[in-house]
């Protein structure tokens, strides 16, 4: 598979490198994060030569030995060298039994910059403080962003509008890519799906059948950007003949949250400046999950378009919100340290009637804070009353 640099998250890793927390890679599976962590160790070589870094594999044959906490520990501590700075890179260390009681024992040491990924059903963010009684730190992977995809597949800067149409559908999977035909990119995008429900989710929790899990997923899938709650969700679950309860359901969403497979979006007042704690939206992590699930029924572009800038939010460090003012919805509010900017998001805002209704509740914000529309334009970026209306591949391309 053809590898591209991830400049942004090395850019991440090296300002972390040599503090005394553990670095967890975490992210959806086949997000990327295993290739990432083989390059910072390259990064690292390239600039010090001196430095030992010990990179342990558990998927491979010449590791089998140290699946067991131990063997593990032990295997470390002979490759360690004095004098030298000295890196620990452990990729799927769930597959060492007890792997937390290793890893624990050499953070203590203080000898050790230590790097892991692992499977989510085992690295869960809401278990990695039980698991390590150390300080950790999370670096958080997203699949590939479309200017990733435009670096893999060598676009040209003139032919980014039609690669982005094309991007929406296939998503930010990079193991899809090199399959020729949609067909098999799917089955690909597919199956990693089912890997995150049935290995990460249904075994963990033990679930028993995977059957109510795909049903909460589908309809979260069903209804990106739209407000959803347990409650309504189990009602339309229980109207399709499947028995399910609001306090299930929600167990199911917090679990299909914890594996990265969607986002929850809570609300903010704009005006109050305050969080809402009732109702949320949730976003899928790749838009490529939707196609390859659903294919294109009930198909929404708009919605789609407003998933991909919320992870490209994401990814650029915000934190991301859904905007209430009176009784209007801005569909972002995206904020870092003291920046904030109000986003709406459009497929098409050709019609003076589409245009005027996407930018109304923009124009009823009274703060000074930076307002933008980004929409499937196909134009340079333009103003409208103080509101920067860019188109979205653009956008995301930072052109």
């Amino acid at each position: 598979m053809k590898l591209i640099n991830r400049p942004h998250y090395i850019s991440r890793l090296s300002a972390v490198k040599n503090t005394p927390e553990i670095k967890i890679l975490t992210g959806i599976r086949r997000s990327g994060k295993s290739k990432l962590l083989s390059a910072f160790a390259d990064y690292i070589r390239h600039g010090d030569s001196t430095a030992n870094i010990i990179e342990i594999d558990l998927t491979k044959l010449r590791f089998e030995k140290l699946k067991e906490y131990h063997a593990l520990n032990e295997y470390v501590e002979q490759q360690y060298k004095e004098d030298v700075l000295n890196y620990l890179m452990i990729d799927e260390v769930q597959l060492c039994e007890g792997f937390e009681l290793a890893i624990n024992s050499l953070h203590s040491e203080e000898k050790y910059d230590i790097y892991l990924t692992g499977s989510n059903a085992f690295l869960l963010s809401s278990d990695l403080a039980t698991l390590f009684t150390g300080r950790h730190i999370e670096i958080h992977v997203f699949p590939f962003s479309f200017e990733e995809y435009c670096t893999y597949f060598d676009v040209a800067k003139n032919d980014f509008q039609n690669a982005f149409t094309d991007y929406v559908q296939i998503g930010g999977l990079a193991g899809a890519y090199p399959y020729a035909r949609n067909a098999d990119r799917e089955k690909y995008i597919r199956d990693v799906y089912e890997t995150i429900l049935i290995r990460d989710l249904v075994d963990k929790y033990r679930l028993g059948n995977p059957t109510m899990m795909k049903r909460v997923s589908h309809y979260l899938m069903d209804n990106v950007s739209n407000i959803s709650s347990s409650r309504n969700i189990s009602n339309a679950i229980n109207n399709d003949g499947i028995e399910a309860n609001h306090i299930t359901v929600g167990n199911y969403i917090n679990y299909l949250c914890n594996a990265f497979v969607f986002y929850e979006a809570k609300r903010y007042d704009v005006k109050g400046k305050t969080y809402l704690q009732s109702l949320s939206k949730y976003y899928l992590a790749d838009t490529g999950i939707r196609f390859a699930e659903l294919g294109k029924r009930n198909m929404d572009w708009g919605r789609m378009l407003e998933n991909l800038v919320f992870i490209e939010l994401l990814r650029r460090g915000y934190d991301v919100y859904v905007g209430k003012l009176y009784q209007k919805e801005i569909d972002f509010v995206a904020m870092k340290g003291n920046e904030k900017i109000y986003i709406q998001v459009s497929d098409d805002i050709s019609t003076e009637m589409t245009f005027k209704r996407e930018v109304a509740p923009l124009l009823q914000i009274r703060d000074a804070y930076p307002k933008l529309l980004l929409a499937r334009t196909r134009n340079e970026e333009t103003d409208y009353e103080g509101i920067r209306i860019v188109d979205i591949p653009a956008w995301l391309l930072a052109l």
